[in-house]
């Protein structure tokens, strides 16, 4: 099956590190949406939503991804399906034109007055630079205001998966 992220799980090293057998396909384009940080995490901060406006000028930038049913019913446990997080079947237009049906999260859960925390922010930034997101959207992303977690040892947990491994 297709899967969309527009969040976190763009990071490829995110994304591998809840899905190992998750293959790219494309980048694509989620019309009639706008990507907004207010669906309310487990951790209480916001987390990233394509949130439906139906306007033709929206749009959210993401990745495609295939993964198997199994590993869809793991991610559900890792995005919180049914705490926050519903999924639905989006119609995306992939970068060569062409029409893609996916499955993606959407947020039930919102408070527009959160901020994301930096090492949130950090893995959609990053994830977005990866896979060679437009460079304005990726600004748009970095102009996001964000906060330090106040558990920084969640933030060290969170940032280890781009520590490089040196071997001497």
């Amino acid at each position: 099956m297709l899967y969309f992220s527009y969040g976190s799980n763009m990071s490829i090293k995110r994304i591998q590190q809840r899905i190992p057998l998750a293959t790219f396909v494309s980048i694509a384009t989620l019309p009639g949406h706008n990507l907004l940080f207010h669906k309310v995490g487990q951790d209480s901060s916001a987390k990233c939503d394509a949130h439906e406006t139906g306007q033709p000028g929206d749009a959210v930038i993401g990745v495609v991804f295939e993964i198997s049913q199994s590993e869809k019913r793991c991610l559900d446990q890792f995005e919180g399906l049914g705490h926050g997080y519903k999924d639905k079947t989006v119609q995306l237009i992939g970068t060569d034109g062409l029409s893609l049906q996916a499955t993606t999260y959407y947020a039930t859960k919102i408070n527009t007055s959160l901020k994301p925390f930096h090492w949130y922010k950090n893995h959609v930034v990053r994830g977005a630079a990866e896979n060679g997101l437009p460079e304005d959207y990726i600004q748009a992303i970095i102009n996001v205001e964000s906060i330090a977690d106040p558990k920084p040892d969640r933030h060290e947990r969170e940032t280890l998966i781009y520590r490089v491994q040196r071997y001497v």
